[in-house]
C-alpha cells in the first residue's frame, strides 16, 4: 500500500512555533509571578514576626516597640538591629535565596528590610538629616522643611501604595490602625520625634509628616546664640525677671515657629523644687525626660474620653499642690478652668493661643470661654484676662529661616480696649531688637519684687 506522505504547510508550522512560543512565555510569567508572591508571603510572615510582643515586662515591650519605630524612620542604630533581626530569622529557617526572584538589594534580608521597615524614597531624603527638622508627604509628593522652611523635594512616590505601606508598617508595629473605620493614626516618639498619618476618606490622597525632635538645648542663654538666635540677651534677662515675677505668660506664633522650644526654655529656667503641673493634648514637651530632677507631674489629655478630658486633669492637678500650671494649648474646652486658676493663686503659668497678634489674645480666650453657654459680660472677661491670665504676652515668628521672638509686650486694659505696651519688637530693615518702652509702673514694682525675693 502506497505511503501517503502528509504535505508540509508554513501556515501550520508558523502557527505552531507561535503556540510553543506563547507557552513559554506564559510559563516564564507564571513562574515571576509565583515567585513575586513567595516574596509577598515571606515579607507578611517576617512582618508578623516582627510585630510580636517581646519583652517580660512592659517596659521591655514598650523599648522594642520603640526600636521598631525608630527603624521605620530611619535612625541608623535600631535599623541595623532589626536588619541583624531579620537575617537571623532566616537564618534559623534555611532560607538563603528565593531562586529566580530578582531584586535590587545585596542580600534577601536587604530586601525584605526594605519591604517591611524601609522608608522607599524617603530614605534617599532622610540621607541628609542634619538640618532636616520635617517631612511632609502629600499623595506622592514631598516636602522637606528646613530652617522652618518648606520646599518641594527632588524626590517622589512612584504611587500611593508605596505611602499606604509605610503607613501600615507604622501603625502595625503599634498596634494601632489605619483602616476604612479609622483614617488616621499618630505614633509619638520617646525623643520626641512625631509622625501623623492620614488615608483615603478623611483626606482627599494619604498623607504622613514626620515631625523630628531636633532640640538639643533649653536654656534661654543658648537661644540667645547661634545656630539660634531666636531673641537677645537682654530679652532673656526680661523674661528671667519676668518668670521670678511670676507673670502669666502667653506665647503665640505661626505652627513650627518654636512655640513648645521657648517654653521648655522658660522652664528651665526655674527651680527644681517648684512644683509645676503641665496639660497637653500629646506629649511633646517631655519635660520629665529633659528635666528627671524638677518637680513635674505630665498630664495628656484625651478630649474623646470623658474620663481623661483637659477639664479633667485640670480638677486633679488644682489639688496637687501646683505653684506653676503649664497649658500647653488653650482650647475651648478647658478655656474657663485655664483662667479660673490663673487668677486664683496659680500665678506665673504659661499657655500658647492660636492668635494672630498679641492684642487678639483676651479676646480670643474670652470667646472660647463663653462658648459653655455661661452668662458672662464678655467685655468685663476680657478686661479680667487682659489683666491677669496674659499678663505677659510673647510672639514668635519665623523670619529668614530662624525662629524668632519677634514681640514682647505687657499685656493690659486701657480705655475700654486691649492695650500692649511692647517692651521688644524684632526689626526686619536691621536685623535686630528694638526697645520702645520700658515696664510700666505697676509692672516695675512686680519685677522688683521678683528680684527682692530671689
Amino acid at each position: 500500500m502506497k505511503k501517503v506522505m502528509d504535505r508540509f504547510s508554513i501556515v501550520e508550522f508558523a502557527a505552531r512555533i507561535q503556540s510553543e512560543a506563547t507557552s513559554r512565555e506564559e510559563s516564564a510569567l507564571e513562574r515571576e509571578t509565583r515567585e513575586a508572591e513567595d516574596f509577598v508571603r515571606l515579607a507578611e510572615e517576617i512582618r508578623s514576626y516582627l510585630s510580636a510582643p517581646r519583652g517580660m515586662t512592659e517596659e521591655e515591650r514598650r523599648k522594642y516597640s520603640e526600636t521598631l519605630n525608630r527603624a521605620v524612620l530611619g535612625f541608623p542604630h535600631e535599623r541595623e538591629q532589626v536588619l541583624a533581626m531579620i537575617e537571623d530569622w532566616l537564618i534559623r529557617l534555611r532560607i538563603h535565596t528565593l531562586p529566580g526572584w530578582k531584586h535590587p538589594y545585596e542580600t534577601l534580608a536587604g530586601a525584605l528590610f526594605a519591604e517591611v521597615v524601609g522608608l522607599n524614597v524617603l530614605e534617599l531624603v532622610m540621607a541628609s538629616r542634619d538640618d532636616l527638622e520635617e517631612l511632609q508627604v502629600v499623595g506622592t509628593r514631598i516636602y522637606e522643611v528646613r530652617g522652618g522652611e518648606a520646599a518641594l523635594s527632588s524626590h517622589s512616590f512612584d504611587s500611593v501604595r508605596e505611602v499606604e505601606r509605610i503607613q501600615q508598617n507604622l501603625v502595625l508595629y503599634n498596634n494601632d490602625r489605619i483602616n476604612p473605620r479609622k483614617r488616621w493614626a499618630e505614633v509619638m516618639l520617646q525623643d520626641g520625634s512625631r509622625v501623623t498619618m492620614t488615608g483615603f476618606g478623611y483626606t482627599s490622597s494619604p498623607t504622613l509628616t514626620i515631625r523630628f525632635y531636633t532640640v538639643r538645648s533649653f536654656r534661654l542663654q543658648a537661644l540667645t546664640e547661634a545656630p539660634y538666635q531666636s531673641l537677645s540677651e537682654r530679652m532673656a534677662f526680661m523674661l528671667i525677671a519676668a518668670l521670678k515675677a511670676r507673670y502669666n505668660l502667653v506665647i503665640i506664633g505661626p505652627t513650627n515657629s518654636g512655640k513648645t522650644n521657648l517654653m521648655k526654655a522658660l522652664i528651665a529656667e526655674l527651680p527644681d523644687e517648684e512644683r509645676i503641673i503641665t496639660i497637653e493634648g500629646r506629649y511633646e514637651m517631655m519635660l520629665g525626660r529633659d528635666f528627671p530632677h524638677k518637680n513635674i507631674i505630665e498630664y495628656e489629655a484625651a478630649e474623646e474620653d470623658e474620663s481623661h478630658r483637659s477639664s479633667q486633669a485640670f480638677k486633679l492637678a488644682l489639688r496637687q499642690s501646683p505653684q506653676r500650671i503649664i497649658h500647653a494649648e488653650i482650647r475651648d474646652e478647658d478655656a474657663n478652668i485655664y483662667v479660673r486658676a490663673c487668677t486664683r493663686g496659680h500665678t506665673g503659668s504659661m499657655t500658647t493661643v492660636h492668635a494672630n497678634r498679641l492684642e487678639d489674645v483676651p479676646e480670643a480666650i474670652t470667646d472660647m470661654c463663653m462658648l459653655d453657654g455661661r452668662s458672662m459680660n464678655p467685655e468685663r472677661l476680657t478686661k479680667r484676662i487682659a489683666e491677669y491670665v496674659t499678663e505677659l504676652g510673647i510672639e514668635m515668628r519665623l523670619i529668614g529661616g530662624r525662629r524668632v521672638v519677634s514681640r514682647i509686650g505687657e499685656v493690659g486694659w486701657y480705655n475700654g480696649e486691649v492695650h500692649i505696651r511692647d517692651w521688644a519688637i524684632y526689626d526686619e530693615a536691621t536685623n535686630d531688637w528694638q526697645y520702645p518702652n520700658p515696664p510700666s509702673e505697676r509692672a516695675s514694682v512686680w519685677l522688683g519684687k521678683g528680684e527682692t525675693d530671689d
